[in-house]
């Protein structure tokens, strides 16, 4: 085929699909739009050490500038999709031109939800972490004594936390469930990464919610939270969630639920448009999910690129997911939906641990904190669909090889 091949979005999935349709041998046209500035990056670093100042950006880049004038990929840069034409099979760019297609593919990604301006949200010194652009301001205020207040005790609020201690900040974390890690993680993984903060002076309150931003001259300088309570901030971290960037699709008529409905092909609802990524609804187990995660941003997008380059070959995902807090690294195999029931085991070295997610009995995930054996034990078991005999798991001094045997 020799139609061109546009790609909506220059994170994650949009290169690794360019990449890996090159990598295929196919040879037609690929254009790749991006609204940021700067080449296609990855960003898992870019709240991490790259605002701790241990990587330079360029050190981010997934390939440098000559890549793409060598593999005959134009990429667009500073510019974004405003429409998308299907019959006539052309993008709409924000200047009014328009771009023909043969094949589209969708790598839009998510946004960071935001708080509302009724309490707050478009005060000066209130951020979310998604970009470079985001991660260069973070840096900025991240000064050493400064307090800042992060709202969400998910994951990108509990590793903000670790950044901000990292610098010598004075943290507070806020979280308005019942417990931090609540929609992603079991007790019992939150029972340890809460200890952990604790033990790094962070303040986490939570069943504590905001009740607005207070500001002076138009930037935040306290917060008033849901217990009546009034705190003084320099700034504020927001880590409430992302929303899938699925306008486009709605707009263009295709089916959307949560994210763009794909197929196990990555096609949505149109055969010549795909999508991957953090936008991307997609089938697994029997229903549907969306996956945040780089591995599913890369998997999606190369499957997908296997399709367009005239592969059959479907998309099962295998999840697995991570996050860096301190000194410590907690590795996810599995996805816990659904689970109902847990099995904690101490691993071997000290501060070692994993909790193991098992749904009508059958072993789903794991969660394994400074516990690599248990991590790779586990992503064996789920790729194999082998069930774990939970009385070896119960037993710490037993060898989780023989699960595997």
């Amino acid at each position: 085929m020799t139609g061109r091949l546009v790609i909506v979005g220059a994170g994650q999935a949009g290169f690794a699909l360019a990449a890996k349709v090159r990598a295929l041998g196919d040879l037609r046209p690929i254009t790749i739009v991006g609204a940021e500035e700067s080449l296609p990056y990855q960003r898992p670093p870019l709240t991490k050490k790259y605002l701790l100042g241990e990587m330079a950006f360029a050190r981010l880049l997934f390939r440098p500038e000559h890549w793409y004038a060598d593999n005959n990929v134009e990429i667009r840069l500073s510019t974004w999709v405003e429409q998308i034409k299907r019959a006539a099979k052309q993008v709409i760019m924000q200047d009014g031109s328009a771009l023909d297609y043969e094949t589209l593919a969708l790598t839009t990604g998510a946004t960071p939800r935001r708080l509302p301006p009724a309490v707050g949200g478009a005060l000066e010194g209130v951020y979310v972490a998604r970009d470079k652009r985001d991660a260069d301001q973070l840096a900025a205020e991240m000064r050493a004594g400064r307090r800042v207040l992060i709202i969400g005790g998910g994951y990108i609020g509990l590793e903000a936390a670790a950044v901000a201690r990292h610098r010598g900040l004075e943290v507070t974390l806020i979280e308005m469930a019942d417990r931090i890690l609540q929609r992603v993680a079991a007790k019992e993984t939150a029972d340890i990464m809460r200890v952990i903060h604790r033990e790094h002076d962070v303040v986490i309150r939570e069943k504590t919610g905001l009740k607005q931003l207070i500001g002076k001259n138009g930037h935040v300088v306290a917060a008033e939270l849901s217990d009546g309570s009034t705190i003084d901030v320099d700034f504020v971290i927001v880590g409430i969630g992302v929303a899938p960037n699925d306008r486009l699709a709605k707009e263009a008529g295709l089916e959307v639920g949560n994210g763009i409905i794909v197929d196990s092909l990555a096609r949505t609802s149109d055969p010549s448009i795909f999508a991957a990524g953090d936008c991307a609804e997609l089938p697994w187990n029997g229903g549907r999910i969306r996956l945040e995660s780089v591995q599913n941003a890369v998997d999606q997008a190369e499957a997908a690129a296997g399709i367009i380059a005239g592969g059959n070959a479907t998309y099962d995902p295998k999840p697995w997911f991570w996050s860096d807090q301190y000194d410590v690294k907690l590795q996810i195999a599995g996805f816990n939906l659904g689970y109902d029931e847990t099995l904690l085991r101490p691993g071997t070295r000290e501060g070692s641990a994993s909790v193991w997610y098992f749904k009508q009995g059958r072993f789903i995930a794991v969660d394994a904190i400074n516990d690599a054996k248990a991590y790779v034990t586990g992503k064996k078991l789920l790729e194999t669909g082998i069930n774990p005999v939970k009385s070896v798991l119960a037993d710490p001094s037993a060898d989780l090889k023989q699960l595997l045997a």
